[in-house]
């Protein structure tokens, strides 16, 4: 089974997030990028796969040069090889029409990626990459079984889970707990300095999005303490200046 898992680069949440050039660019100095968190899971599980049934483990990542410390994470965790299409993710359209043509080529018989990114929380990349193949896209997977050809899968929806079966190829959108994040060690890490990491060039520059600007959220208000024993006080406040009740 060949196996492909699309990883973003993205800030750590513990990041300070700051913008420039009259907030319509990201201030990347001194943020630290990982792995996207939901992409992690996808990773783990498609190691997990690979290790069961055999095959091979590919990731790609749309992004240009900086992003390579984090694919080759990827790689200690236990991806075969990756694949980085050199380009700046400019929206999801466009990461979805490169994903598209690399997988394509490629023959994969299962996709993976994170349910979402966390710096734009779009999710909309397994959709449109579904979409363009013409292949069953599921999100968010928080189970996922292959038996022969076929993918058994549970996803959250609205009031409960719903349980899937669907013929390979298809792509998932992974949340946690599709499985436990997987930590580089040692071997890992040797072994990732090897492996290939190629790069290919976008089959387009063309988007369909600009960005205006980025606007941080307004500062946190002012905290008030109320002693445990002024039920009065506080339902007052409640009512006043809350408008809670």
């Amino acid at each position: 089974m060949k196996i492909l898992v699309c990883i973003t680069h993205v800030p750590d949440t513990t990041s300070k997030i700051q913008f420039t050039d009259n907030n319509t660019k990201f201030d990347k100095n001194g943020v630290q990028f990982i792995i996207g968190p939901y992409d992690d899971y996808a990773l783990a599980r498609a190691v997990e796969l690979k290790e069961q049934s055999g095959g091979s483990l590919t990731v790609l990542n749309v992004g240009e040069a900086e992003t390579e410390p984090t694919i080759r994470k990827a790689l200690a965790i236990g991806a075969d090889e990756a694949i980085r299409v050199n380009a700046f993710p400019k929206d999801s359209l466009f990461v979805a029409n490169q994903i598209a043509h690399y997988a394509k080529e490629g023959g994969y018989d299962l996709i993976l990626m994170g349910r979402e990114s966390i710096d734009f929380n779009g999710g909309m990349v397994h959709g449109m990459v579904g979409e363009i193949l013409g292949m069953p896209s599921i999100s968010p997977v928080m189970k996922l079984d292959i038996e022969g050809n076929i993918g058994k899968m549970a996803r959250e929806i609205e009031g409960g889970k719903e349980y899937l079966e669907v013929s390979l190829p298809f792509i998932a959108g992974c949340q946690e707990p599709i499985s436990e994040w997987k930590i580089p060690n040692m071997r890992g890490i040797m072994s990732a300095r090897t492996k290939p990491l190629n790069v290919v060039e976008a089959i387009s520059e063309e988007t369909s999005t600009a960005v205006d600007a980025f606007q941080l959220p307004p500062a946190k208000g002012a905290v008030k303490l109320i002693d445990k024993d002024n039920v009065e006080e506080l339902v007052k406040l409640l009512k006043n200046e809350a408008k809670v009740l």
